[in-house]
């Protein structure tokens, strides 16, 4: 029977055990002598299956359903409450739906405490000043629409695709700001997720010019852990209402939250590579409906998840219609998609760059400087066999080859085993000579610099990143991603090997492609100041033909199409079981009742003794589903069968 003491308080307390079947609140004693200190969100030690472990307090209760005696908190870290009962509740939701455990997701929104910091004398907080505005999102009949409904509190969901242009419409951060000061106004609190330490620079740097230095705070996990929990404590304490970070900034504890921002939703970065592996934008949409509270979305790209959400009537387009994004952007084109250009350039096709791009090239570095997105590092990253084409391994390791730049001009290379020692030989037909098939951005820099001796040549890729580039002309090779910020804009922009961006194996390749595309026209000075745009690729690729028409709304509708038809996400969840053979056919007694669930597989993996299951269940059943091998994982981990197996909810990567 339940206990109902007179006098002794039970906490609940979340156990920082990762293991599934301990996935669950557990009642102790509360000390007279911490009672004062223990409520809801401090941080507790407490006795478990004989050792000291942290611990989060749910509750605060005088019942308990446990008919043993309790064990006694052991101690309280600290008085500090850090784990909010929203941000308590968006934990538990966030593991249910990626079938993790509460443990594992915690660990993501708070921080590791920091004791001097929390001891410390806080800093003073300025208000923000939100009077003056950039006036970006309100450049349109929708936009100030929402704008005007988050003023007035109104829980408003949408979609934000500003135009890729360099400034004016294309200003994002000036968006984002628009909006974070409308929920401010409202007297609410704000959530700004941007996916990498770049935008948020950017973003930081805007808030202090428009709203005031030390008026949000910033939590990133790169910040250091002192300034990082510092941050942290002024969210929790209701210091500051404007919160600004990276992904894990989704679960910070604001108080009367009032919008939740994610920025270039469909970027990679924003996916947890940690268990269970949420990402940010859904989390967001989840804690939006959990907190009624205003939502924006926003990418110069669109996914088909977020066009889902339009299509239900759940989230509303703010973006200018694809002509007016033609008129305000700059002009993109298709390298030799004309008559007269194949009649002057017969082999453009073939060519990895066409003759009318060199001439789009002279063009730009006559007013500033152009830009060459190259989307492979490196020199020469995989080399072939001049004759048979058969791909260069090395002989000790069986690893690809690669060229390397050399002081005699090249030298090839093993990732593992370094330079090759000896020549190389073809296993399929004995030659030695070697081509490269694919050419990085630093082999693509040396030809360019050959053909424009008098340009300056400036490249970036990751570990070799410039921040940014001054309006004098000057040819910059980047990767996607690394491409330097223009002072003024680039006068022009190549968009190399669009065939290699579009051939990945992934069923997102395209929609990757797109939004990477479009990052670099917004760093393109628009049409009427003579940007231009070129992608050398196959005109007739879907992905291409949005690009020129700016349009990566009717792109995301499309795709979204085809996912229906071919049952892939968001149409259908996907679930991947990864484990010993073994352990994923005992899996099958878990999913096989589910209604509609299909399964292929299992497969081997790379790794020793792996396999991988791969579910797919219809969008109605997936919680069903995932509840089922949750369940089945705790099974697993409460008789401590041998092996792992890992379990991941929609996978970002599906190729």
């Amino acid at each position: 029977m339940p206990t109902e003491p007179d006098h002794l308080r039970i906490a609940r307390v979340a156990v920082d055990v990762p293991l599934a079947h301990l996935d669950r609140p557990f009642d102790y004693l509360v000390p007279e002598a911490m009672a004062a200190d223990v409520t809801p969100g401090v941080r507790v030690r407490v006795k478990f299956a004989g050792r000291l472990r942290d611990g989060w307090v749910l509750e605060v209760a005088d019942t308990t359903e446990v008919d043993a005696k309790l064990a006694p908190l052991e101690r309280v870290t600290s008085p500090e409450p850090v784990l909010s009962p929203a941000v308590a509740g968006l934990v538990r939701a966030v593991a249910d739906h990626w079938g993790g455990t509460f443990s594992d997701v915690v660990r993501l929104a708070v921080p590791p405490r920091h004791a001097a910091t929390e001891k410390a004398e806080p800093p003073e907080r300025p208000q923000p000043r939100w009077e003056v505005l950039p006036g970006v999102l309100g450049g349109s009949a929708a936009g100030e629409r929402y704008l005007a409904g988050v003023r007035r509190g109104e829980p408003l969901r949408a979609v934000w695709n500003p135009v890729g242009v360099f400034g004016g419409p294309g200003d994002w951060a000036g968006g984002l700001t628009d909006a974070g000061g409308a929920a401010l106004a409202s007297g609410r609190g704000v959530i700004v997720v941007v996916p990498d330490a770049d935008a948020l620079a950017r973003l930081s740097a805007r808030l202090t010019d428009v709203l005031g230095a030390g008026s949000f705070a910033t939590l990133a996990a790169d910040a250091g852990p002192a300034a990082r929990y510092r941050n942290f404590l002024a969210v929790a304490r209701g210091d500051v209402r404007l919160v600004i970070g990276t992904r894990a900034a989704v679960f910070a504890p604001v108080h009367d939250l009032g919008l939740v921002v994610v920025w270039d939703e469909g970027n990679d970065s924003l996916a947890e590579p940690r268990a269970p592996y949420p990402h940010a934008r859904e989390v967001a949409v989840l804690r939006a409906s959990r907190e009624r509270c205003a939502l924006l979305l926003a990418g110069f790209g669109r996914t088909a998840e977020v066009q889902a959400l339009v299509e239900r009537g759940w989230l509303v387009p703010l973006g200018v219609p694809a002509q007016e994004a033609r008129r305000l952007g700059p002009a993109v084109r298709v390298a030799a998609d004309t008559d007269r250009a194949l009649e002057r350039d017969p082999d453009a096709h073939a060519a990895r760059l066409p003759r009318d791009v060199f001439g789009v090239i002279r063009a730009g570095l006559a007013s500033g400087p152009v830009l060459l997105q190259v989307p492979r590092a490196g020199y020469a990253p995989a080399l072939a066999c001049q004759r048979c084409r058969t791909l260069a391994r090395c002989p000790n390791c069986s690893q690809p080859l690669r060229g390397d730049r050399a002081r005699d001009g090249f030298a090839v290379a093993c990732a593992l085993c370094g330079p090759l020692e000896g020549v190389w030989a073809c296993p399929e037909c004995g030659d030695g000579r070697l081509r490269a098939p694919r050419v990085g951005v630093t082999r693509t820099a040396e030809e360019l610099g050959r053909a424009f001796p008098q340009v300056r040549v400036v490249t970036s890729w990751s570990g070799h990143l410039v921040d940014a580039v001054d309006d004098a002309p000057a040819l910059v090779l980047a990767t996607p991603g690394a491409e330097p910020f223009p002072s003024a804009g680039y006068a022009a922009a190549v968009l190399m090997d669009a065939g290699l961006m579009l051939g990945r194996p992934d069923l997102r390749a395209a929609e990757e492609a797109l939004r990477r595309w479009l990052a670099v026209c917004a760093l393109v000075r628009p049409a009427a100041e003579g940007g231009t745009v070129t992608v050398v690729g196959e005109p007739e690729a879907r992905a291409v033909q949005a690009l020129v028409r700016l349009d990566p709304a009717g792109f995301a509708e499309r795709e979204l199409a085809e996912r229906f038809e071919t049952h892939f996400p968001p149409a259908a969840r996907l679930v991947t079981l990864d484990g010993p053979q073994a352990a994923l056919t005992d899996a099958e007694a878990a999913w096989r009742p589910v209604t509609g669930v299909e399964h292929f597989g299992p497969v081997p993996l790379p790794e020793d003794d792996a396999w991988r299951l791969t579910l797919r269940a219809p969008v109605a059943e997936a919680s069903e589903l995932v509840g089922a091998l949750k369940g089945y994982l705790a099974e697993r981990s409460s008789r401590k069968a041998p092996g792992s197996v890992r379990l991941r909810v929609d996978p970002a990567a599906i190729g």
